[in-house]
């Protein structure tokens, strides 16, 4: 592993299977600072070497069974991890500075920092349209500020590194706090990209204006809560670009949940911005993770269990919620692989898996024909937006508005219940968090949503506690040293200007 002092260091490798799309012109060799752009091809290329870093939000690390997209998802107490390596560290809360996964994101984010800076530096160079010129550099200040994004929520006060640094020996960053990050460089990034013209969605997998607004709302949300508690005027910013998302069209919920398992959707409907995976160039890692562990189902060589949703939470679901229903979020049995069960074997038309799975990554094509998953990884799709809108537009009024309640009946609807009235401001604010849990769950947002709200969900209650004290379905109660993941171990031992996190 590269520390990050290797990592400012920049060598663009452009094979860049994940964005095979983004790559027409497939240059060969390597980009660095002294590369001399003398195309607008080769501007292309360095901004597409911004969006490689995207797929650490979904890349196999950690051991037997692991993915990057699982240690969120272990953090919240409501997936096991029963054939992960090193699951038991996290929902048993005993991990450490050393600990799998956390030097796989801060490196790789780190990573896709350094390429967007290199790119923004050297697209300047070049003359080129200026609308385009605006568009290209406007995708790359989006790709910073997700990079970064994740960086503050998951270890707090991080170094701000915004230009090409090629002197090793005068690479020992200190860190900068959470609110410096955001100020200094997520909402400029995203305010500047507002300003482009860039179309509205894209169904290539770039960077669109549909894709700015519902980060920059995300941003607004995050920003208003904890840990920065920036003010009600955040509110206000989160639900005007996330109504935006909602009123300007091209985006619509698909009408069953299965949608979104088909590869023929990616990048369409209910889908804003993912990151791109394409099956026997690079196969999405989740969908043989989340198998049943052996259970031989699928034609993989490994099925791996490697994240699996806790009995308790499938069960907190209401009565009657088709989210719970059998192979719509989960499932509890599927046909045997006929290579592995003789003719006459039942179980050829039915395995018993002994407990609910996944079925949000569940790519049937790759399960009963070629092992190779093509589905994307989401990083927003609409009803993601739609639950932010009826939170912040709740805060900033002081109350639902029609709108608000519109949109949370839409996700109600498509869950088979029943709508809700009126509510205060209160139960409204719980009934969206409820259904950002229920809804969104696995997809990298429930732990994110826990820290900016200092509240959990009790799957036993269905009652929010607060964070710290909360304790999980493994018994384990959350502290404030869950609040920030430690800064990797590797990193403190060769840069003497970063101080650990509490607890570590």
């Amino acid at each position: 592993m590269k520390n990050l002092k290797n990592i400012l260091i920049l060598v663009l490798i452009l094979g860049m299977g994940s964005c095979k799309k983004f790559l027409d012109e497939n240059p060969t060799g390597s980009l660095t600072p002294e590369s001399k752009v003398t195309s607008p091809e080769i501007a292309r290329a360095f901004a597409n070497s911004a969006y490689s870093n995207l797929t650490t939000l979904d890349e196999s690390s950690g051991g037997y069974g692991g993915n990057t997209a699982e240690l969120m998802e272990f953090m919240t107490g409501k997936a096991d991890g029963n054939a992960q390596t090193d699951a038991f560290r996290f929902y048993n809360l005993t991990y450490d500075a050393q600990s799998f996964y956390l030097d796989t994101w801060w490196q790789g984010m780190y990573y896709g920092i350094a390429n967007c800076n290199l790119a923004l530096q050297k697209i300047n160079e070049i003359t080129l349209d200026t609308t385009e010129k605006l568009n290209i550099l406007a995708e790359v200040h989006t790709l910073r500020a997700l990079y970064y994004f994740y960086l503050v929520r998951m270890y707090g006060a991080v170094p701000q590194i915004t230009e090409v640094v090629s002197d090793l020996s005068k690479v020992k960053p200190k860190r900068d706090s959470i609110k410096t990050i955001y100020d200094n460089v997520i909402i400029p990034d995203l305010l500047d990209a507002e300003k482009s013209s860039l179309p509205w969605e894209d169904n290539g997998g770039r960077v669109s204006m549909g894709a700015v607004k519902s980060l920059l709302a995300d941003v607004y949300l995050t920003y208003a809560g904890y840990p920065v508690l920036g003010g009600d005027q955040y509110y206000t910013e989160s639900a005007k670009r996330s109504k935006e998302v909602i009123d300007n069209g091209g985006y619509s919920l698909f009408p069953e949940y299965t949608d979104m398992i088909n590869p023929a959707n990616k990048n369409k409907g209910e889908f804003i911005w993912q990151v791109q995976f394409a099956a026997g160039i690079m196969d999405n890692d989740l969908t043989a993770k989340t198998l049943a562990l052996y259970k031989r189902v699928s034609v993989y060589s490994d099925e791996f269990g490697g994240l699996v949703p806790t009995k308790q939470f499938v069960e907190s679901y209401p009565a009657g919620d088709k989210r719970a229903k059998e192979k719509q979020f989960f499932y509890t049995w599927y046909p045997g692989n006929p290579d592995a069960y003789p003719v006459g074997d039942a179980r050829r038309d039915s395995v018993n898996l002994g407990g609910f799975y996944l079925y949000k990554w569940f790519d049937v094509q790759a399960v009963t024909s070629t092992a190779k998953s093509d589905l994307n990884y989401t990083i927003y799709r609409l009803a993601d937006v739609m639950l932010m809108y009826a939170e912040a537009s709740n805060r900033a009024e002081g109350n639902p508005n029609p709108d608000a309640i519109a949109n949370v009946n839409a996700i109600r609807n498509r869950a088979q219940l029943s709508p809700i009235g009126a509510l205060s401001q209160d139960a409204f604010e719980k009934e969206v968090w409820t259904q950002r849990y229920l809804e969104l769950c696995y997809e990298n947002k429930m732990w994110f949503d826990m820290l900016r709200t200092r509240k959990v969900r009790n799957d036993i209650t269905s009652n929010f506690d607060d964070f710290v004290g909360h304790t999980t379905t493994w018994g384990k109660a959350l502290t404030e040293n869950q609040l920030f993941f430690p800064i990797p171990q590797r990193e403190i031992n060769n840069n003497t200007n970063l101080t650990q996190n509490p607890g570590f």
